[in-house]
């Protein structure tokens, strides 16, 4: 307790690696809208002694914004991972199984696998570029780096950098750059405890294919029982050549729910 006190207090630095959630965000279309209002102003109600407080009413999808992806999301001919009836699982509205509260808080080691920069396009891949495992060799190559099972395991494209332009971000005609089968299988055969990147799909999507396949998330959710983690914020770590770090994350514990909304955050040692 007293080393993690005085590392606190030596001034540990936090990254913080969620995007801001705000009205209008680029989101997946399969999911509903995040959707923030405020029903009691201030003013609306003042105390004898001036007082006055305001709250808020927020309706989301649980895979908006920067989420993580339970197990429970995703199933393939009818089964979750492990063999688990889908429909068995859902009944009565909810998950009772493989749900995001069995997800628990994640205190471990993040890589940051920065393929646009190790494949020379530090500014982004093309739409629709497939990250293959031989991009991903090439990039541990070029940063030195050696994932150990139990890693969270962070892909950047560099297409974060549309964030701000929300069709774009979306790439419905453009494509989105990502994982495919193959490189999602060659990640899963490291261990981690979970996955993320900086796309709202993970995902290869190829110009106007749309989310018509999604091969990663059946390899990691239902073949292999890895999370995934979506819409990161992966610039600052990028511009900053970071590659190695604390990471720590916990979903909200939404019981029954197939995803939730996350701040994952990335601690420096100081110096």
């Amino acid at each position: 307790m007293n080393e993690l006190l005085a590392a606190i207090s030596a001034g540990v630095e936090i990254i913080d690696l969620s995007r801001p959630m705000v009205l209008g965000m680029p989101q997946s279309p399969n999911h509903p809208e995040y959707r923030l209002t405020m029903p009691r102003r201030h003013g609306d109600a003042v105390r004898a002694d001036g007082g006055s407080a305001a709250n808020d009413l927020l309706v989301t999808g649980t895979h908006v914004g920067t989420h993580i992806d339970a197990l429970g999301h995703v199933s393939h001919c009818g089964e979750l991972y492990g063999g688990q009836s889908a429909e068995d699982a859902q009944r009565g509205g909810r998950l009772v199984s493989h749900g995001v509260d069995q997800i628990a808080p994640m205190v471990c080691r993040g890589l940051l696998l920065d393929v646009a920069a190790a494949l020379g396009a530090p500014g982004g891949l093309d739409g629709g570029f497939e990250i293959t495992p031989d991009h991903l060799d090439q990039t541990l190559e070029t940063q030195g780096l050696v994932p150990r099972s139990g890693d969270v395991l962070l892909i950047r494209s560099g297409w974060g950098r549309h964030w701000t332009d929300g069709e774009r971000f979306i790439g419905r005609d453009s494509g989105v750059p990502g994982v495919g089968e193959a490189g999602a299988q060659w990640l899963a055969a490291r261990d981690p405890r979970a996955v993320g990147a900086d796309t709202i799909a993970f995902e290869c999507l190829k110009a106007g294919a749309g989310h018509a396949l999604l091969p990663a998330h059946r390899v990691f959710l239902v073949e292999q029982g890895i999370y995934i983690m979506e819409t990161l914020d992966l610039e600052t770590l990028a511009d900053r050549r970071i590659h190695e770090f604390v990471f720590i994350a916990a979903p909200l514990h939404l019981v029954g729910a197939t995803g939730s909304p996350l701040r994952p955050l990335a601690i420096l040692s100081p110096g």
